[in-house]
């Protein structure tokens, strides 16, 4: 790819992400459609930085796309796996973003950063309590066999 079409494609994936996070979301749920259209430009970017050290697996149903969800809550998914997790040409991280037809599920293998404080769990503690307010519905935090998997509720 040329230098002039790679700017122009980045421009368009960071004006994607920037109108998103900029929209009136008074609705307090968007559909995964929008969200994953969101999710791929933030993922653009991210492997902008990243390079090929990050890995995704996107497997969504298409009867799951016209579920809902909070807004930008796939995204803080994606972040925080990004955040909290060593990404490396030795230690690439891959993440799967997983749908049956009421939940999707992020997983990613533990690989902590070794400069990491460990994190204050805001993130993820806030996303549970959009869902039990919003739709009186839990989020599922686990790890299991070196994974750590959160699934959130298909609205």
């Amino acid at each position: 790819m040329n230098t002039h079409r790679y700017k122009e494609i980045t421009l368009q994936e960071l004006s994607r992400v920037l109108r998103y996070t900029l929209q009136d979301n008074s609705t307090h749920a968007a559909s995964l459609k929008e969200e994953m259209e969101f999710v791929h430009s933030y993922i653009y970017l991210m492997k902008m930085r990243y390079e090929d050290n990050l890995i995704f697996n996107i497997g969504i149903k298409p009867e799951a796309m016209r579920r809902r969800v909070p807004p930008m809550s796939v995204q803080m998914l994606v972040e925080n796996a990004i955040k909290h997790n060593e990404i490396s040409k030795r230690n690439p991280l891959r993440t799967n973003l997983l749908s049956t037809n009421d939940t999707l599920t992020a997983s990613n293998p533990l690989q902590p950063k070794l400069t990491s404080d460990g994190g204050t769990g805001i993130g993820l503690d806030n996303l549970s309590k959009r869902y039990r307010l919003l739709f009186q519905k839990d989020i599922l935090i686990k790890t299991e066999n070196q994974q750590f998997i959160v699934s959130i509720p298909l609205i």
